[in-house]
């Protein structure tokens, strides 16, 4: 059907979309003939009707591929835009402008069918709502989707045959770099190199990627970076980094390819999925110059693999600045897992705890073991300190002349770092003696950059000073023969608080494999099994330490002494007898506490909390007698009960500070008389007389 008989006058009412499309940056700048073909069709526009101001040209998706419509903002634009019912007509040089993408372009012919809009490119118009012209459309389509694929196909199978025999051309990490003839050799830049080197080596020593970005922000090392336009610049060392440097097996003279996967989601964007090294396309070791062999490569990532797995049965971490000296070597002896370490300020200190309560996050159930890490500690390194051989001395001087080596290649490099600083410095000083006098704008703007330049240069030379100045204490020859004095006795070394708790551990780690931890709550103690290397073992037992509620606890033998006190004394008595003899409260265990001492009211307390028998219960066992039973006892009044006890005609007994119990004789029970002859103090001394007569006769 000819053009003109589709376009029908609603379809010149609406506008004119034009789409246009290059699928990259590339194909953008070199290929324009492509670009102005697709402008052209403006002409087409025109000339079947559409005037000049209604034509809309989209073309804000250039550089982006048609696989998806998910990425494409100027697509969906348009999709929504024929929706709505704003387009007449649709036009694009090919069908592949508008969708590469089978669904997409299906979805584009629907709406368009909905919505009456035609299709035009560069063969001809289109009416979606027609059957012949939709059955054309759809096998286009379908014929771009599968040229795609079979260009991907092309390219993709190409690339990979190239992998294979690691001949393809992929971008190389800072380090690397390749040579004229194509060949990947190593950075001639001898810092970048040195650099690289020092931070593996830092790597294999401290065994973390932490640590070592640690031990390089300490030493003021900076890392290189290359840049897209291949210029290195030195930054400070970063996690991510060095976690990057780590896993790359390029370092490791090891050409690989398809170590990632990618993927794209609904909404277009980009995921990225590491593969197993099973399955990576390929993977050739020894293929060019590296810093580290394959199998040191394979040994780091399987310590960064361990340092992940916090939880794992078989985890033994690095050793860190913490003081717990047992880090990552504890075992639990109920589960058999590892101990997790955890730290707590008190007092002043950071106090070490031993923890497992894998149990407990896993499956709430209680935590098998706490235990507290100085006494364990210290048995431990008492037992190390007093079981070291001579070999074990020759270990110590071999750490301390690592530390050495170690600022040595620290200092190296900072020198590297001036030296690239001089060049810099030299060469911006030529470019300005070069310049013409009389031209004073770029004159200017070059001795800023020699000035910029001086400045970095006297920067790094202050850095290195400062460094080594502060490393002089370790290099110092005094120094290095109070090291080598103080590695004959060991347990000195041990004890020595200037021992960083990390060369400890180290130490440890070459004489103990593993510690077994056994607490014993009733017995107050901690089982400690240690087995050296070489399989020996042996057996410790620690005290443990007690809790801030034992600590503050009355000693046993003073609980007891009371208990003997009150079958005679009342609470004020025991309390004056136990400060008298020295006894001292449990809470003069509280700091600021020291000179509490025992009152009736913490008497009150110890009778209570430790369920002793009370005085009174004591003397109703023995047959005493309230005020009431007495004077129903002796039929008299309870007043006359009290001044009988007074004056000594019977025996009373207090109970506590408040209340007495009275003791009646079994014979010659007193008698209330009433005369002004026979008066009560009278019949109370006449009563001490005769019972003393009575003694001096028997």
């Amino acid at each position: 059907m000819n053009a003109h008989l589709k376009v029908q006058s609603h379809h010149l009412e609406r506008g004119a979309y034009l789409y246009i499309r290059q699928s990259s940056m590339r194909q953008v700048i070199d290929n324009t003939e492509s670009t102005r073909r697709q402008y052209a069709l403006r002409g087409r526009a025109v000339a079947l009707g559409w005037r000049d101001e209604q034509i809309v040209v989209i073309d804000n998706d250039q550089g982006e591929s048609g696989a998806s419509a998910a990425w494409r903002e100027g697509f969906q634009r348009l999709v929504s835009d024929v929706g709505m019912g704003h387009a007449g007509i649709v036009m694009g040089l090919e069908v592949s402008r508008l969708a590469r993408n089978n669904a997409d372009w299906q979805r584009l012919l629907e709406i368009c069918a909905l919505a009456d809009t035609l299709i035009l490119d560069e063969d001809g118009v289109y009416d979606p709502a027609s059957f012949n012209d939709r059955l054309l459309l759809g096998l286009k389509g379908t014929m771009s989707e599968a040229e795609l694929h079979v260009i991907k196909a092309r390219l993709r199978g190409g690339i990979l045959n190239k992998a294979r025999r690691g001949e393809f051309r992929c971008p190389l990490p800072t380090g690397l770099v390749y040579d004229p003839s194509g060949n990947v050799t190593l950075d001639p830049d001898l810092q970048v190199r040195e650099t690289i080197v020092h931070f593996f080596e830092t790597f294999s020593r401290v065994g973390s990627a932490s640590q070592t970005v640690k031990v390089f922000r300490k030493e003021g090392l900076l890392f290189p970076s290359r840049l897209h336009n291949s210029e290195t610049l030195f930054r400070p060392l970063t996690a991510s980094t060095a976690m990057r440097v780590l896993n790359n097996p390029r370092y490791a003279g090891t050409y690989t390819y398809g170590r990632r996967q990618f993927r794209r989601t609904v909404d277009g964007k980009k995921i990225l999925r590491s593969r197993d090294i099973d399955d990576w396309l390929a993977c050739i070791p020894d293929a060019h110059p590296g810093y580290i062999s394959w199998e040191q490569h394979q040994e780091n990532l399987k310590i960064l693999e361990a340092n992940g797995r916090g939880y794992d049965l078989a985890r033994a971490s690095i050793p860190r600045e913490g003081p717990a000296l047992l880090q990552g070597r504890a075992i639990c002896g109920q589960c058999g897992r590892h101990f997790r370490v955890r730290y707590a300020a008190r007092r002043g200190r950071l106090d070490a705890w031993y923890i497992c309560d894998r149990a407990h996050n896993d499956r709430a159930e209680p935590s098998c073991q706490s235990i507290a890490g100085p006494p364990v500690d210290q048995a431990v390194g008492t037992l190390v300190a007093e079981q070291m051989t001579p070999a074990a001395v020759e270990l110590v001087l071999e750490v301390r002349k690592e530390i050495e080596a170690r600022h040595e290649e620290a200092d190296r490099l900072r020198y590297r770092a001036i030296e690239r600083a001089q060049t810099e410095a030299d060469l911006a000083q030529r470019r300005f003696m070069l310049v013409d006098p009389n031209n004073r704008l770029v004159a200017d703007t070059l001795e800023g950059e020699w000035n910029e330049k001086l400045r970095i240069l006297a920067n790094a030379r202050e850095e290195r000073e400062r460094a080594r100045e502060q490393d002089q204490f370790i290099l110092d020859k005094a120094v290095h023969e109070r090291l080598v004095a103080m590695t004959a006795d060991f347990k000195k070394l041990w004890a020595d608080p200037d021992t960083p708790n990390r060369e400890r551990k180290r130490l440890l780690a070459h004489i103990v494999e593993d510690v077994t931890l056994v607490k014993l709550p009733a017995k107050g103690t901690t089982k400690v099994h240690i087995r050296f290397k070489g399989g020996k073992t042996q057996t410790l037992t620690t005290i443990s330490p007690k809790s801030s509620a034992q600590q503050i606890t009355t000693q046993p033998g003073v609980v007891e002494l009371v208990d003997r006190l009150l079958d005679d004394h009342v609470y004020s008595e025991i309390a004056e007898l136990l400060n008298q003899q020295g006894y001292r409260p449990g809470e003069a265990g509280r700091r600021g506490r020291q000179d509490a001492r025992f009152t009736p009211l913490r008497i009150a307390y110890l009778v209570h909390q430790y369920k002793l028998r009370p005085r009174h219960d004591r003397l109703r066992e023995r047959g005493m007698l309230t005020k009431q039973e007495a004077a129903a006892r002796l039929n008299v009044h309870e007043q006359t009960v009290t001044r009988w006890a007074k004056h000594g005609l019977i025996a009373s007994h207090a109970s506590n500070g408040h209340h007495y119990l009275y003791e009646i004789p079994d014979g010659d029970l007193p008698r209330k008389q009433c005369s002004r002859w026979n008066r009560l103090i009278d019949r109370a001394a006449a009563r001490v007389q005769s019972a003393s007569h009575a003694k001096l006769v028997r």
